[in-house]
């Protein structure tokens, strides 16, 4: 977390922690058609609630908010977040250590709805819902990133490291190469993700640490187009004392992401570099 961000969190933190429970548990009656799902860690556990009062603070609100915790976290959950538990916002428990719990559970329950996820270390500014809807429906059927970096491989089609994965200063953008990194928020339509998304064992083995990546490979077997959002809302507010554990730092540091994403495109004969653009709405068969 940089230094000038302090003041802006502390800022943050309090203007949510004043807001009162009662208030925030009450339903929404301009609440848009969406399900916002997350996931956290037993380090950031006392400091989630500022992130789950931020989505219920937007100025249109989900229809409902989950978040899924390990199972061994039962019976040990602060009141600074039971207290938000309402019908609007639930917590559930789930076998899985990975980070992949906060998409994958979250569509075998609701198929059909539009699922949002995002990280649980940040504050969302309060339109954040509703622009990503409104992204949603100039875009229907896409997938949208409120942050994305561009897949790159060098001119002999090896992978780039994933610090290289940047957009091309020119030339024309292939949107399979867009990657929607899940911290800003990630919109996902019903039905834009390949059928074998919800196959733990398969993810926990291509891409146990990298979330992103294996659904990021779902949508490109679905053949979704993923997009950068065209609007987003002002940059999310990162919570203190939240950013010492973090999947992020070792994926980065080790290039892990490289790593996966080409265990993940190997596996399932995924070819970037050499393809042929296939019309934005084609989808392939399930």
């Amino acid at each position: 977390m940089k230094a000038k961000e302090y003041p802006v969190s502390v800022f943050q933190a309090l203007k949510l922690s004043m807001l009162p429970a009662r208030k925030l548990r009450e339903v929404s009656r301009n609440n848009l058609p969406v399900i916002v799902s997350l996931t956290s860690i037993p380090s950031r556990i006392h400091k989630i609630h500022l992130t789950i009062r931020s989505i219920l603070a937007q100025t249109r609100q989900p229809e409902k908010i989950i978040l899924w915790l390990h199972e061994d976290m039962k019976g040990t959950l602060p009141k600074s977040l039971t207290q938000l538990e309402s019908e609007v916002f639930r917590i559930c428990f789930s076998p899985l250590t990975c980070s992949h719990k906060k998409l994958v559970h979250t569509l075998q329950q609701y198929p059909d709805k539009i699922v949002i996820t995002c990280d649980d270390d940040f504050m969302y500014s309060a339109d954040w819902v509703r622009l990503l809807y409104q992204e949603h429906l100039k875009y229907p059927e896409n997938i949208i990133g409120n942050q994305t970096r561009y897949i790159r491989y060098d001119r002999e089609g090896k992978l780039l490291s994933y610090t290289s994965w940047t957009y091309p200063d020119q030339g024309p953008i292939d949107p399979d190469k867009i990657l929607p990194i899940g911290a800003e928020g990630v919109l996902y339509p019903p039905d834009c993700l390949y059928k074998e998304v919800n196959n733990t064992d398969l993810f926990l083995k291509l891409s146990p640490k990298a979330d992103d990546l294996w659904f990021k490979c779902m949508s490109l077997l679905r053949g979704t187009v993923s997009r950068q959002a065209g609007n987003p809302p002002r940059k999310a507010v990162p919570v203190i004392g939240t950013q010492s554990v973090s999947l992020k730092k070792e994926n980065i540091r080790k290039d892990k992401n490289r790593e996966q994403w080409q265990t993940l495109t190997d596996y399932f004969d995924i070819e970037l570099y050499h393809k042929t653009n296939a019309p934005e709405n084609a989808r392939r068969d399930q």
